[in-house]
């Protein structure tokens, strides 16, 4: 699916308007983790990790794959995340 560059700039600014988000969408990389494991590379309180991801999620950021269970949700990047961390690479 070819994404628009407008609509990654516009989440690229979005994700680094926080350092928290963009903090979260570089530590899942290509990979799936869990809130306590991103909490705790990041510093900050699992509840905190948890707000973050349900805000990255409803921007099409993020998915989680297990959303049925209480503990142990597994979440990664959308495509778009992707994108925005090819940008920042790039950007380096």
């Amino acid at each position: 699916m070819f994404m628009k560059e407008e609509e990654i700039l516009h989440s690229l600014g979005y994700v680094m308007a926080s350092s928290y988000r963009l903090s979260v969408i570089k530590y899942i990389g290509n990979g799936v983790k869990i809130p306590s494991d991103i909490a705790k590379k990041i510093g900050v309180r699992t509840n905190h990790i948890s707000n973050v991801l349900a805000d990255l999620k409803e921007n099409g950021l993020v998915v989680c794959l297990n959303e049925d269970a209480h503990k142990g949700r597994l979440y990664k990047n959308t495509e778009l995340s992707l994108e925005i961390l090819k940008y920042l690479k790039e950007m380096d």
